[in-house]
């Protein structure tokens, strides 16, 4: 694999025969391509201490689901290309770094210890700088935001690799644009103070802006664009990701509160001690009674809450009939999904692709 250069694709207008996604080829490919660009940084860093900040993105990245590389190869394929093609690589491993530094700067914003089971970047910065208590948080919050400017700023660069229309790569460019200023309005609503808005409809717009169209609607269409296609296949893409990304978070909603932490990588009392107000949440709220109301206010926020407390409140959540809610929330979003996906004018390879994602994003338990 050559690095620093553009790499060469399809010539345009080629007759390309799409062949089957291969989820587990695709991640490796992915992760070929971030290693050897990493590697490449490395390599030519004005500066030796750049080599630590590499090897924390390097760190970070690994152990990824690649959720987002999948649905970028997916709109590829639905448009007629082949998903060992360099050029959808190198744009959807622009999209895992663009997530990266999301992620990271989101648990500075959320004080998380641990992501993917694993210390948070600026966790084990912090650890391991050797710094007194107030220095070390400091130190290890700082070099964390650069980390995560650097996979922001990278992830631009990955995107001039591809040889195509000037036509695709506009659009491939506007619609990221696209995808990170949603992201970032909805990392807004979701660390704001609560305001007049109804919690519910606050709740359902952080999940549209923040999780929705980022994870699955927007890199579906940034690879269709990639690969030439029409309106036609964008809208279908929004007619499949708008509803299978709602899902997706719902699901990670009911993860935050209800999954194992040994399989989730991450605790699971957070979001009920950040008090995140999800759609769970809100929902819950709306269905208690009096009493269970108060033990919502008591304990939903609460930084101290312990344990025992959290399983409280989880069973609040459980007896209002959200937790349930939610779950079906979850299933008729799948199934409208699906419907979408049958009418869709997508390639035989990328339908039973994008089939088989409905069941690996709303049936996970991580």
């Amino acid at each position: 694999m050559t690095t620093g250069h553009l790499v060469d694709t399809v010539p345009p207008g080629a007759p390309v025969e799409p062949c089957e996604v291969d989820f587990d080829r695709v991640r490796r490919d992915v992760d070929a391509h971030l290693a050897d660009f990493l590697d490449h940084k490395r390599r030519t860093a004005p500066d030796t201490c750049l080599s630590r900040l590499v090897d924390l993105v390097s760190d970070f990245i690994a152990g990824g689901k690649r959720l987002r590389p999948l649905f970028c190869c997916c709109g590829w394929v639905a448009a007629g290309g082949r998903p060992d093609d360099p050029a959808v690589l190198w744009t959807a491993a622009a999209l895992e770094l663009s997530h990266s530094f999301a992620l990271i700067h989101d648990d500075i914003m959320d004080a998380s210890d641990l992501r993917r089971g694993r210390r948070t970047v600026h966790r084990s910065v912090a650890d391991d700088c050797g710094c007194p208590p107030g220095a070390a948080e400091r130190f290890g919050a700082s070099t964390a935001i650069l980390v995560g400017d650097l996979c922001f700023a990278w992830c631009d660069e990955l995107l001039t690799r591809p040889r195509l229309p000037e036509e695709r790569l506009r659009t491939v460019r506007r619609l990221v644009g696209t995808m990170r200023t949603e992201l970032i309005a909805g990392q807004y609503l979701d660390i704001a103070p609560p305001a007049e808005d109804q919690p519910m409809s606050r709740a359902w717009r952080v999940v549209r802006l923040k999780t929705a169209r980022y994870t699955v609607e927007l890199p579906l269409q940034i690879g269709a664009a990639l690969a030439g296609g029409d309106r036609r296949l964008l809208a279908a893409c929004s007619a499949y990701g708008a509803p299978l990304g709602e899902a997706f978070q719902l699901r990670d909603d009911l993860l935050g509160v209800f999954g194992d932490p040994g399989v989730t990588g991450k605790p699971d009392s957070d979001d009920l001690r950040d008090g995140k107000r999800t759609v769970l949440m809100a929902l819950a709220w709306q269905e208690s009674t009096p009493e269970q109301r108060e033990v919502i206010k008591a304990l939903h926020g609460d930084p101290a809450l312990s344990s025992v407390d959290a399983e409280r409140l989880r069973e609040v959540i459980v007896a209002t009939g959200a937790r349930g809610r939610v779950e079906q929330m979850i299933q008729t979003r799948a199934q409208r999904a699906l419907a979408a996906l049958r009418t869709a004018p997508v390639t035989a390879p990328a339908r039973r692709a994008l089939t088989d994602l409905v069941a690996l994003a709303t049936r996970r338990a991580r």
